[in-house]
């Protein structure tokens, strides 16, 4: 349990450093730019790979899970507010999603004394990673905050989001892995994040 809390202590002690907040606040334009040009992979047409999952993956490995939130945050937020009009009114729902898969990023991506050695350990905190945002965050919660919003019923939508979401998942995955052993070796040779 002290080892829980001394991530949330380190992670937060982040926001005293300039450069903390100057990465990522480009960590937050770049998935806000990547969410408005529109830049996903088609799988089919209801399969889709967005890619700013990565930018809030890499502000909870290098920041942890304090930090990641707030990104979350200001990414709903300042996302809606730049081009997001489109999409109806503000609903906080969906800036709790954001916050809460920071928080899942965080909570097992940063390790602050430095990345698992072994690549099996590292590759299953990414899968614990994706799976709980996947499952908990992308299928249950914003379901049910399209269910709040639209009138849909939840048992026609559930499903075929939560299928969705394990399809994705093993792709997601990779993309993530491969992030992550790439910001780890700049993460080694530089030392700035820390």
């Amino acid at each position: 349990m002290s080892k829980f809390i001394s991530h949330f202590r380190s992670s937060f002690y982040c926001l005293h450093n300039v450069r903390c907040l100057s990465v990522t606040a480009m960590f937050i334009a770049l998935n806000i730019a990547m969410t408005m040009s529109g830049l996903v992979i088609r799988i089919s047409s209801d399969l889709r790979i967005n890619f700013g999952f990565i930018c809030s993956a890499v502000i909870g490995f290098f920041f942890g899970p304090v930090v990641s939130m707030i990104s979350g945050v200001c990414t709903d937020i300042l996302g809606y507010f730049a081009g997001n009009f489109t999409m109806g009114g503000y609903f906080p729902g969906h800036t709790l999603t954001a916050a809460l898969s920071g928080l899942i990023y965080g909570l097992w991506l940063y390790h602050p004394d430095g990345m698992p050695k072994k690549k099996l350990h590292r590759f299953l905190c990414i899968f614990g990673a994706k799976f709980c945002v996947n499952i908990f965050c992308n299928s249950f919660l914003t379901t049910l905050w399209l269910v709040i919003v639209s009138g849909d019923a939840l048992t026609a939508l559930l499903p075929i989001r939560i299928v969705k979401n394990i399809i994705l998942l093993p792709i997601e995955c990779t993309i993530l892995y491969f992030t992550i052993e790439f910001f780890t070796k700049v993460k080694q040779r530089y030392h700035f994040f820390l």
